[in-house]
């Protein structure tokens, strides 16, 4: 695992060889055990790498590597599980190998099958190879999007990283605002591919590459991508359990693949109890497992934890963190994420890190079951609401919408506090008249399409224009969209969200957040083999009796008992609402004050202002659309002084 940055520049190539060694020194904690450059001056060309040691701890396994006869360099960032498959069947070409290193593989790969060879590759990996002889890079991201890989093409040149604060080590590359990707930020609380927060610099998609040549970058060409839903009526109940098993048990093996210490991030949730469980039941012995507690109930969920743990047998440390813990994590947000994005889990996500890389160098987590298995609560809705509310005409919903728009907020509470102590624990919700306006809002959309943007909006597209004038431009949620026109609503959203979501918020975070403190997370539920799977079950194998998850608690229950694990979604979350108004007030109302929303002319003072003192005073709660305001301006400030 490492951080990579390189360039193709003929006409500054001198000043740009200069800055490498400060790019390559921006990406430390992202690789802090070993690190390169490696200049070609025929080509203009430089490449630079820092490593974090998993396989083949020697010095053998410095990059950038090149093959004997020099032809060939690459920067890698990743690990191949099943390197070892693919160098047998290359030392039956032939092939020998100077190390034992997955790198040399991959390397040699290209050299033999070009891209073809992606198709071979299990894993998670970003990388650029250079063939001096046909003077071509190639760029390339995994199946999933699990390694970032940003990148400027044009006029003759070529830049790539790991990381965006690697690209602005080159003077006039990756500066400047890019509008339409902070009309996307303020939408959806991250900014999705291809764009970045830069003009010019783009992310690589995931599953694709690209080849550099003749000065020019050619189109992303997908050597992969999700399985569109073609549900098989055939697959039984105790079948799709056992394949799940099989599918999970070997993924998790995979991505044992080290030789340095592996443990796991264990939440208590259903998706990473699976992820414990199978750890345990690949042979791994003392299986180190780690989570954090929180003293807010809503959010803690490390008793659960501890008791899966326990169960399994796991060598299980936890660590309960105060708010002055959480909180001193905010300011350090602008540097880790290097672009705005507002999704407040990244917090305990960067705690869980920090404490697991005490301990271990490797820890495998349980992200991905949500897309894959139906776990969102905006799913459940979707469904319920595509067969109830979406059947009536919109005319008869309309009404309905307004008047529950216009109803006083003391009257709602006075309806909703004396019927909440008899409703399920899942239907009692703090602060009500806002979950009520929510309710009125999914009245009053049009189609599916709008109930998703509803569910996953931050500011809504017509908000966005009038906080700054901004028009949200069409996308990959369009895209996505347009390909599952003719599946059925659950599905459709889940489609959506491992399109964007997934790769552009949810590995994002995990991957910042984990890399900053130079831990390596594997996530085995995000194997392609799975997702290949879970595209043809039958829908109710993943959503039954108003809850989802079906298949996955099925399969847990083999292995943890399900008094441990059935309850209501938490989520990975801390207590922004309240910290907004205490704790974090003083940050808030610098930051957001109308006197430097109007000295900067971005956003409407007026309708800052009025967010501002709405959720101060308790009137609405603006948690997310307030934290989305305050990540970009922390990281405007934090960028104009880079």
């Amino acid at each position: 695992m490492c951080g990579i940055v390189g360039f193709v520049d003929p006409r500054a190539y001198a000043a740009r060889a200069e800055r490498l060694a400060v790019a390559v020194s921006r990406l430390r904690h992202r690789g802090p055990d070993d690190s390169g450059v490696y200049l070609d001056p025929s080509l203009c060309a430089g490449f630079g790498q820092c490593r974090l040691s998993i396989i083949d701890l020697s010095a053998a396994g410095h990059q950038p590597m090149e093959t004997e006869d020099g032809k060939w360099v690459i920067v890698y960032n990743g690990e191949t599980y099943n390197f070892a498959d693919i160098r047998r069947e290359l030392e039956a070409r032939g092939e020998t190998f100077r190390t034992l290193t997955d790198t040399e593989v991959v390397l040699k790969a290209f050299r033999a099958w070009g891209p073809d060879c992606l198709s071979r590759m299990r894993g998670m990996f970003a990388l650029a190879v250079l063939d001096r002889e046909n003077r071509r890079v190639f760029l390339a991201r995994d199946r999933l999007g699990k390694k970032p890989l940003y990148y400027r093409a044009d006029d003759q040149r070529l830049f790539f990283a790991s990381e965006l604060k690697a690209l602005r080590a080159f003077p006039g590359v990756a500066e400047g605002t890019d509008p339409d990707a902070l009309a996307l930020f303020l939408h959806y609380q991250y900014i999705p591919a291809p764009w970045t927060i830069h003009p010019g610099v783009r992310k690589l998609r995931p599953g694709c590459f690209a080849v550099f040549e003749n000065g020019r970058l050619g189109e992303e060409t997908a050597y992969w991508s999700l399985p569109p839903c073609k549900e098989d009526p055939g697959i039984t109940e105790p079948d799709a359990v056992d394949e799940l098993d099989r599918l999970l048990c070997n993924a998790v093996s995979d991505r044992l693949v080290a030789d340095v210490p592996v443990g796991a991030l264990l939440s208590g949730g259903i998706d990473s109890s699976l992820v414990a469980a199978f750890l345990s039941k690949a042979g791994a012995r003392s299986v180190k497992t780690f989570s954090i507690g929180f003293s807010e109930e809503a959010y803690n969920e490390a008793p659960y934890a501890k008791a899966v743990a326990g169960h399994l047998g796991c060598d299980h440390t936890e660590l309960f963190v105060s708010e002055k813990d959480a909180l001193a994590v905010v300011p350090r947000l602008p540097e880790i994420y290097d672009e705005p994005f507002a999704d407040p889990s990244g917090i305990p996500t960067h705690l869980v890190s920090v404490l697991a890389r005490r301990n271990v160098t490797v820890a495998l987590s349980g992200d991905g079951g949500d897309e894959q298995f139906a776990g969102y609560v905006r799913y459940w809705m979707t469904q319920a609401l595509d067969r109830g509310i979406f059947a009536l005409p919109r005319a008869a919903r309309v009404p309905g919408a307004i008047l529950l728009k216009r109803a006083p907020v003391k009257f709602l509470n006075s309806l909703y506090v004396p019927i909440r102590p008899l409703l399920p624990q899942r239907f009692r919700v703090e602060n009500f008249p806002d979950k009520w306006n929510k309710m009125a809002a999914t009245l009053d959309q049009k189609d599916i399409v709008e109930l998703y943007r509803m569910t996953v909006c931050v500011w809504t597209a017509r908000q966005v224009r009038d906080l700054c004038g901004l028009s949200v431009p069409r996308g990959p949620f369009e895209e996505a969209f347009a390909k599952s026109d003719s599946w059925p609503a659950l599905r459709r959203a889940m489609y959506v969200d491992q399109n964007t979501y997934l790769p552009d918020a949810m590995l994002t975070k995990v991957d910042r957040a984990s890399m900053a403190t130079s831990l390596e997370v594997r996530v085995p539920l995000l194997d392609h083999r799975i997702f290949e799977f879970t595209a043809r079950l039958p829908q109710n194998l993943l959503y039954r009796d108003g809850t989802g998850k079906y298949l996955a608690k099925k399969l847990l229950a083999r292995y943890v008992p399900p008094k441990l694990f059935l309850r209501p979604k938490m989520g990975f979350g801390v207590p922004i609402e309240t910290w907004l108004r205490r704790e974090l007030k003083p940050l808030l109302q610098d930051y957001l004050s109308p006197a430097r929303i109007r000295a900067e002319g971005l956003f409407s003072p007026d309708l800052v202002e009025q967010t501002v003192r709405e959720h101060l005073s308790g009137a609405k709660n603006h948690q997310y659309r307030l934290w989305a305001l305050l990540m970009w301006e922390m990281w405007r400030e934090a960028s104009s002084g880079a």
